[in-house]
């Protein structure tokens, strides 16, 4: 028998404040229509956090719900991990700020931070812990407030990011040891630091001793991400002995539905295949995986038994992939 992070409970929450594109048209200093970014990204709307409104907030409400999910409390959880690259604070992290919003007083919590992989590099941690028998319940939560970082005159970047927050509760459960059981059945990691200037935030505490701006090199990102995220992929498929043909769903990283088309194309799936949520959510970094995950049962789309792939690249560069079956 093999020890296994299985999702027992899923959660997600956004902010109420719905932002169209037809808002970035009317600021005449972007130069950008709804069409400009519908064609170049597939997103039409996102969200944006309420003034005063933070990560941890957005994560907390997740994970309550990711709870309810799974009938459980914060009693039955023994690890909070929160992906983010836009914490409340410098310090502490935003997941003990989660874990004192839950009430929960018992265990330990920390944040990952790999920007856009962060999510991907969290489920890879909680399925350590598991695997090893240091924890039998993690929450893992991906949660960013990336409008706090944009720079509103910068149409390539500002027209694409949104905020929100996704929870998955993993909980270890013995299995037989096969590529057919339930939970994570592999991951895969990496990243390339010599990429650093094609995607990185110019402000930070040693630096500059300023939160700065988002700054992208959209194009060098395209090229880099369709390749590194089939790769990725189909590695940890190959790790589980399985095949992209096994694969019920892919769960990307919603950054652009034309690296989401590309990457599914490379890896010989269709569309039908793909949950999409970039349209309503932007790039919600860390969290869109986790976001999609919960839209995507919520849809009916993703269900008991199916083996779903999730892969993500972002500022590193770093990238991943999980395989999982649910």
């Amino acid at each position: 028998m093999t020890r296994r992070a299985v999702v027992v409970g899923t959660g997600h929450y956004l902010p109420e404040r719905v932002v169209e594109n037809a808002e970035f048209e009317a600021m005449p200093e972007l130069e950008t229509s709804d069409e400009w970014i519908r064609t170049r990204s597939g997103i039409e709307r996102r969200h944006f956090a309420a003034e005063g409104e933070t990560t941890s907030d957005m994560a907390a409400k997740a994970a309550a719900r990711a709870l309810a999910d799974a009938g459980l409390t914060t009693s039955d959880v023994d690890a909070i991990i929160v992906a983010t690259s836009t914490p409340d604070l410098t310090f502490p992290s935003a997941a003990t700020m989660v874990q004192a919003k839950l009430g929960m007083t018992n265990g330990f919590a920390f944040d990952v931070q790999a920007v856009c992989a962060g999510f991907v590099y969290a489920l890879a941690n909680a399925s350590a812990l598991i695997a090893s028998g240091q924890a039998n319940r993690v929450m893992v939560i991906g949660a960013e407030t990336f409008s706090r970082i944009m720079d509103w005159t910068d149409r390539g970047t500002c027209v694409l990011f949104g905020d929100g927050a996704g929870a998955l509760l993993l909980e270890a459960q013995e299995q037989p040891g096969a590529n057919t059981d339930r939970g994570i059945l592999s991951t895969d990691l990496n990243s390339d630091g010599r990429y650093k200037d094609l995607l990185y935030v110019d402000g930070g505490v040693s630096a500059t001793q300023s939160t700065g701006h988002l700054r992208m090199q959209g194009n060098q990102v395209f090229r880099h991400a369709v390749e590194k995220l089939a790769s990725t992929a189909n590695t940890a498929l190959d790790r589980a002995g399985l095949s992209a043909a096994d694969v019920d769903w892919i769960v990307p990283h919603q950054a652009n539905i034309r690296i989401i088309q590309g990457t599914a194309k490379k890896m010989g799936l269709s569309m039908d295949n793909v949950v999409v949520t970039v349209q309503d959510h932007g790039n919600t970094s860390a969290a869109s995986i986790p976001l999609a995950l919960s839209v995507g049962k919520e849809r009916g789309q993703i269900k008991d038994g199916d083996l779903i792939v999730t892969e993500a690249i972002g500022g590193g560069l770093a990238w991943g992939a999980v395989v999982v079956r649910w």
